[in-house]
């Protein structure tokens, strides 16, 4: 699932489609002012940099990507495809990169996709003959995977307790998911190396940390430093009650790197994607005239010894 647009405040359509809505499970009835369909507190949302603990950032970002689910899939459903396997705006396909390993490899392996959204990275997956498994925070992304259609299971769960037994995959990969939305960074990366076999790689990919000490704009506004590059203090957008509706938390190569390390995984390598000359469009904050300047996504290749 490649990023949300980070703006301040947020300004999004509402969608002009909607697919039958399946019952959520009982454990989420708690969360149910921040189900789908409420617009309300994203409408009004304010936008500050202040702390938000593990329970907030993941009550906040279901919400989020519940309600704005449709209006994603209609804005970047084209450029994601349905069964492509794009790392992020850039546009660097899994075909041309094969970060995950050779494309014949993968048949027959057990892959686990984490923050999938409408799963079109497991489907390709699929099509290569491996058998992977879509796992997404938000109910409503996982029904336009439904919508699309595929063969393997999807599973609505947080990153940080993942519902699988020790040594279930032989590989994981997320494209900007869960691991920019997350309080506790190492707590997911340790669930995931769990679930990894021995050998096992996870690759993900997340917004490049240098951007956080530029505007989140497109043009050349977007070029000028505005903030400390080594400020965490996470982004968050909040209700006039002060309670967080989307939450993104801020690394430096170097806390990802001793993230990764602190998990128990072997960093391989570290992709910084040029901006190709044939990808014309924007995506929020990213851009040709940014990404042909400053890099925009990061992706980190990681290995469980």
């Amino acid at each position: 699932m490649t990023p949300p647009e980070r703006v301040a405040p947020r300004r999004l359509r509402k969608s002009t489609t909607r697919e039958p809505i399946i019952q959520e499970p009982d454990v989420h009835e708690a969360d149910a002012v921040h189900g789908a369909g409420d617009t309300s507190e994203a409408d009004d949302a304010e936008a500050t940099r202040r702390d938000a603990g593990v329970t907030e950032s993941s009550r906040a970002n279901r919400g989020w990507w519940d309600r704005n689910a449709d209006e994603y899939q209609i804005e970047h459903g084209t450029f994601l495809g349905d069964d492509r396997f794009v790392w992020g705006p850039e546009g660097l396909d899994e075909v041309e990169a094969e970060l995950l390993g050779p494309p014949e490899e993968l048949k027959g392996s057990d892959v686990l996709e984490i923050g999938a959204g409408a799963a079109q990275c497991a489907r390709w997956l699929a099509a290569q003959g491996a058998r992977p498994v879509a796992l997404d925070l938000s109910h409503r992304q996982l029904q336009h995977a439904l919508r699309i259609g595929g063969s393997f299971p999807l599973v609505c769960a947080d990153a940080g307790d993942l519902p699988f037994a020790d040594a279930s995959f032989d590989l994981a990969c997320s494209a900007y998911g869960a691991l920019p939305f997350v309080a506790d960074p190492v707590r997911v990366l340790r669930e995931v190396r769990r679930v990894l076999r021995p050998g096992g790689r996870f690759v993900f990919s997340a917004t490049h940390p240098i951007r956080w000490a530029f505007p989140d704009e497109p043009g050349p506004e977007g070029l000028t430093v505005s903030g400390s590059y080594f400020d965490r203090t996470p982004y968050v957008e909040q209700d006039d009650k002060g309670n967080a509706v989307y939450v993104e938390h801020h690394r430096t190569i170097g806390d990802r790197v001793r993230d990764v390390v602190a998990a128990g995984f072997r960093l391989v390598d570290l992709v910084e994607p040029e901006w190709p000359s044939w990808n014309t469009s924007e995506w929020g904050g990213w851009s040709p005239l940014r990404g042909n300047l400053i890099p925009g996504t990061a992706i980190f290749v990681c290995e469980r010894d």
